[in-house]
C-alpha cells in the first residue's frame, strides 16, 4: 500500500454466492470493472454463504482490513445482507464506522456530495442516504423470505401431486433433472436427455435449490 498513489481511490471487493452450486466467476467482470473507474483493489473477499448469516468468515475479515476512504464494492445489495433489517442496519453501520463508504449498483451514494455540505443541507443528505440504504436492505429481506415462502408452497404443491395416476414417472424425471443438473449439465443438455421441456428444468431445479437451502440454514441454525 506504501507505494500506491494517495489520491488513488482503494476498493475491496466482495463477492457472495448462497450455495455450492452457483459459481463465483460469474462475478469476476466486477473486478475489471472495479479497475476501469479508476480503483486500486487492495482485496477480493470470496465466499459460497447464506446473506441471511452475519458470521461470513469472509466478510468479516473485509470490515477487519477496511481502512478509512476505502470503497466496498459487490454486485448488489442482497449480496452483502439478506439480514433481518435490524441487523442488517448494523452491518452497513459497522462498515460505515471504519470510515469506509459502499459502491453497489442501485444505491445511490451521496457520501462526497454530504460530506462537502455544511449545516441542513448535510443533515438532510445523510438522512436520505441512510433512508435509501434501509430501503434497499429491506427489500433485500423480503426477496429472500419470498423466495423461502415459494419454495414451501413448491413442496406443499409437489406432495399434493404425489396423490395423481404417473407420479412414479414424474419422480423418475425430476431425479434425472436434479441428477444431471448437479453434473453440470446446462438447462437445454438436461431437457434433452430427461425428456422433458426446458421449462419444466428451471422449475424442478429451482424448487430443488431452494428446498436445499431451506434445509440447510435450518440445520445451521439448530
Amino acid at each position: 500500500m506504501s507505494a500506491i498513489n494517495k489520491n488513488m481511490k482503494v476498493a475491496r471487493i466482495y463477492l457472495r454466492v448462497s450455495t455450492l452450486d452457483q459459481d463465483l466467476t460469474r462475478q469476476a467482470s466486477i473486478e475489471a470493472n472495479t479497475r476501469s473507474a479508476g480503483f486500486y483493489i487492495a482485496g477480493v473477499y470470496r465466499e459460497k454463504a447464506s446473506g441471511a448469516r452475519s458470521d461470513r468468515p469472509e466478510l468479516l475479515r473485509m470490515i477487519a482490513d477496511l481502512q478509512p476512504g476505502d470503497v466496498v464494492v459487490a454486485e448488489r445489495i442482497d449480496r452483502l445482507s439478506r439480514l433481518p433489517l435490524p441487523e442488517a442496519e448494523k452491518l452497513i453501520s459497522t462498515i460505515r464506522a471504519t470510515g469506509a463508504r459502499l459502491s453497489i449498483p442501485g444505491i445511490v451514494d451521496l457520501s462526497e456530495i454530504t460530506d462537502a455540505s455544511e449545516g441542513v443541507a448535510k443533515i438532510v443528505l445523510a438522512s436520505i442516504q441512510d433512508l435509501l440504504l434501509k430501503l434497499a436492505l429491506h427489500m433485500a429481506r423480503d426477496e429472500y423470505e419470498n423466495r423461502r415462502e415459494r419454495a414451501q408452497q413448491g413442496i406443499e404443491l409437489a406432495k399434493a401431486a404425489g396423490k395423481f395416476t404417473g407420479r412414479k414417472t414424474d419422480i423418475a424425471v425430476h431425479d434425472r433433472i436434479i441428477a444431471l443438473r448437479s453434473s453440470k449439465k446446462t438447462i437445454l443438455e438436461t431437457a434433452r436427455l430427461a425428456g422433458c421441456s426446458q421449462s419444466q428444468v428451471k422449475r424442478v431445479w429451482a424448487i430443488y435449490q431452494m428446498s436445499r437451502q431451506a434445509v440447510d440454514e435450518s440445520i445451521s441454525k439448530n
